[in-house]
């Protein structure tokens, strides 16, 4: 079963910024990425901390997915 790779939040921004995403604002340690398609405006927030907990990534890829395809976004956030 493929394990989540230890990822810091810039790395993550760097991972949405290759999917269409902009960086929109930043309060504090906190990046809020927009992206807007078809009249949709979709919005992420990403912590900005050296490593984030798993449990932070798994959500981040949950609701990332619901506006990129999971199969762009996998092999970035997974290892085999």
């Amino acid at each position: 079963m493929p394990r989540l790779r230890p990822l810091s939040g810039d790395e993550v921004i760097a991972i949405l910024l290759t999917c269409g995403f902009a960086i929109h604002s930043q309060r504090g340690s906190h990046v809020k990425l927009k992206r807007a398609t078809k009249g949709v405006v979709q919005t992420l927030t990403i912590p900005k901390h050296r490593e984030l907990d798993r449990g932070t990534l798994r959500a981040i890829f949950r609701q990332a997915v619901r506006f990129v395809p999971e199969d762009q976004l996998r092999d970035h956030f997974y290892s085999d």
